[in-house]
């Protein structure tokens, strides 16, 4: 068995970033973990496109790094009880890909609390084609269902649609019986949208532009929003009394103008979606729940890289090329 492996690696200074395609060696392995594991596939969010363009944010801070916030393996050595060689795992946030390597290798070395085992019948593929995205889309749903939603209440938006998080809010809304309006700038993918169980669409224009007004006719029962910006701005106005919405990103932008009329008169919830900081225990229950809700549709949204694709994925995903979830076959 080789002692060494291929990874994505970023060196030199934080405001100086060189992004190489690598060989390591395990011994060049963070120290700090409990778990080595054999990485199958990863997968690629908006946010590792920032961190591989060297747009981090404060997302990385200490250099050598390797990005990747999302794996799925096979356990090949393990300290700790709770895993044996040969388990098959997965790992979502943590901060892994940030504060910790991830998973845009070969092999990763990591705590034993950041991983989960993967539920039964679930491939590596299938599980990163989940990932991140799905993970937040479960959350964002399970928040909202936490303030009373329900499918009776009325229509739910789903903004930015068309990305990772919005994909698999309609397809999981869907499947809870909710009536899915999708929202997205993309007009190729409004059929695409209606097939995952989208009953309308709204075009991003309509909810970009400011009407002016604190409080508009009421829309939405709920929302799962990872836009921000000015199309988080306007929905506030547009929501139901007693309607929530579940903020979950920033993909155009993460200010926001807004007036306290819809959350005093209406009554309306902001409800801030970390998909990072989840213990345990929620992680168990939220994957075995979405492996009862998940079906074919979910085949229909993912696309596949190579791991030595993945520099020109973080571009393309940025530029907002990419439709649903793409799955890093690493191994």
């Amino acid at each position: 068995m080789s002692d060494y492996f291929k990874a994505w690696v970023m060196r030199g200074e934080v405001k100086d970033v060189k992004l190489a395609f690598e060989e390591l060696s395990k011994s060049d392995l963070p120290e700090e973990g409990e778990v080595l594991v054999k990485v199958l596939c990863s997968t690629l969010n908006y946010k590792d496109g920032m961190v591989l363009m060297g747009n981090m944010g404060g997302l990385v801070r200490n250099l050598p790094h390797v990005p990747g916030i999302d794996f799925a393996g096979v356990v090949e050595e393990s300290s700790d009880a709770r895993y044996e060689p040969g388990d098959k795992v997965i790992l979502t946030g943590w901060g892994v890909g940030e504060r910790y390597w991830g998973g845009f290798s070969e092999y990763a070395r990591v705590r034993a609390d950041f991983l989960v085992k993967m539920p039964e019948g679930f491939s590596a593929e299938r599980a990163m084609a989940v990932g991140t995205a799905g993970f937040t889309a479960m959350l964002s749903v399970m928040a909202l269902e936490g303030h009373g939603l329900d499918p009776t209440q009325g229509p739910v938006l789903v903004t930015g649609a068309g990305g990772g998080v919005g994909t698999m809010s309609v397809m999981l809304l869907s499947s809870l019986g909710y009536e899915v309006v999708a929202s997205t700038g993309r007009e190729s993918l409004h059929e695409r949208l209606r097939e995952l169980g989208a009953s309308d669409i709204l075009p991003r224009e309509s909810l970009s532009d400011s009407s002016g007004r604190p409080l508009e006719s009421q829309y939405w029962a709920g929302c799962i929003d990872s836009v921000g910006g000015k199309v988080l701005s306007r929905v506030f106005g547009q929501m139901k009394s007693g309607g929530s919405v579940a903020s979950c990103g920033l993909a155009g932008g993460s200010d926001i103008t807004t007036s306290v009329m819809p959350f005093l008169l209406r009554g309306v919830n902001l409800l801030g979606i970390n998909s990072v900081d989840q213990p345990y225990a929620v992680r168990v229950d939220l994957w075995d729940r979405m492996s009862d809700l998940l079906d074919s549709r979910l085949d229909s949204v993912v696309s596949y890289c190579g791991l030595e694709d993945v520099r020109e994925y973080g571009e393309r995903i940025l530029r907002g090329e990419i439709f649903g979830r793409l799955v890093v076959r690493v191994d």
